[in-house]
């Protein structure tokens, strides 16, 4: 990685320019494509951008100005895509693309790897300094992922571009929201909340009784070790078709790993603070509340978080076994036997970032409450 940080970088990744404008793009029927003879203006301008960019690589210090630079960088990758958006470029296969598409690739996957490499490097604090490295990494998989099914012709059921899910997304956002409400607002959020809020109470009522903890946790433990494809199909036959069902596949799932947290939350207080505690003349529910339990907060949001993967795992999964005419796993499966794959990868995406946005949201409060825990202070 260090190499890409070095200043012949940058000029190996000019040179791939050069010689990706004088070398042919591809051959077609209507004769031998250059970059130069497509659009001569709009590829002029896109070798220009590249060399600013990549002379301006060794003078970036700060995190503004490195992000300045990647802007910059990612405008340049935009010289194939919209020449084979606007079908500038007649269909060819695979077998046709010459030397110089091939050579502007690898400049772009040389900047890529310049312009992520160098703002990584960068010891920026904040939120922009936490971000802008995944973010311009998933920028640069969304170009290359474009420009390679497009350019390879990869069929939309194998793999469809970015820009297909894109309109998939908004010609059926209608339906998707539909389907998110389903899924994630009733089934995820509400079977998340009661499966945890379940495994604490039973948890903290376990620590307190060994009859409990001897006859109740292996229990625990082996309903938790049931298939999620064995226990979806029987909580549809309880429950029915609506997202009552998946809710209750979303409680089995997350409550023995928010008892097992808890537990092993509530046993982290050391017996010095109990002894003391004790010798303030503290009841038993009062150690329990002003003490283990803020020392277990950490071990409880570690199975927050956790469960709400999970959550969004079964409610999906539990979807594919019987559901109204909505739902993200609904959608998943009926849209998948239809081959319409960019409707699917658009239900994923609607997935998964509501995962990722639920992770985040438990993640910042869990940062807010348990701020003075060691591994918090380290981090901020």
């Amino acid at each position: 990685m260090s190499t890409l940080r070095g200043r012949w970088a940058p000029a190996l990744a000019l040179l791939f320019v050069v010689l990706a404008f004088v070398q042919p793009v591809a051959q077609s029927t209507a004769g031998t494509l250059r970059w130069i003879t497509l659009a001569p203006s709009f590829v002029c301008a896109a070798c220009a951008l590249f060399a600013s960019v990549l002379a301006l690589m060794g003078f970036t210090r700060t995190l503004g100005q490195v992000l300045f630079v990647c802007m910059l960088a990612g405008l340049a990758a935009i010289a194939p895509l919209w020449l084979l958006a606007v079908d500038l470029v007649p269909p060819v296969d695979a077998s046709s693309w010459r030397a110089g598409f091939w050579w502007f690739a690898a400049a772009l996957a040389l900047l890529a790897g310049i312009s992520v490499t160098r703002l990584a490097a960068l010891d920026a604090g904040g939120a922009l300094g936490r971000y802008a490295t995944p973010a311009l990494f998933g920028a640069w998989v969304l170009v290359f992922w474009q420009l390679l099914t497009q350019a390879f012709d990869v069929p939309r059921v194998l793999l469809p571009a970015p820009s297909v899910v894109w309109h998939a997304l908004l010609g059926a956002f209608g339906v998707l929201a539909s389907d998110f409400t389903q899924t994630v607002l009733h089934a995820v959020l509400i079977g998340l909340a009661t499966g945890c809020a379940l495994g604490f109470v039973v948890g903290v009522l376990i620590d307190r009784s060994p009859f409990l903890q001897r006859g109740l946790l292996p229990l625990a433990a082996l309903a938790s070790a049931v298939p999620l494809i064995g226990i979806a199909p029987i909580m549809v036959m309880w429950f029915g078709f609506d997202w009552h069902s998946k809710a209750a596949v979303v409680v089995i799932m997350t409550f023995f790993p928010m008892l097992v947290n808890t537990l092993a939350g509530l046993a982290e207080s050391g017996h010095m603070e109990r002894d003391l505690m004790r010798s303030y003349g503290a009841s038993t529910w009062r150690t329990l509340w002003s003490l283990r339990i803020p020392v277990a907060l950490p071990f409880v949001f570690n199975a927050l978080k956790i469960n709400s993967t999970l959550a969004m795992i079964g409610a999906i999964v539990a979807e594919f076994f019987g559901s109204p005419v909505s739902g993200l796993g609904f959608r998943i499966s009926t849209e998948a036997a239809r081959l319409n794959m960019g409707l699917v990868w658009a239900a994923i995406l609607v997935a998964a970032v509501a995962g990722s946005a639920l992770y985040g949201l438990l993640g910042w409060v869990e940062r807010r409450v348990t701020f003075w825990h060691p591994s918090i202070r380290s981090g901020a």
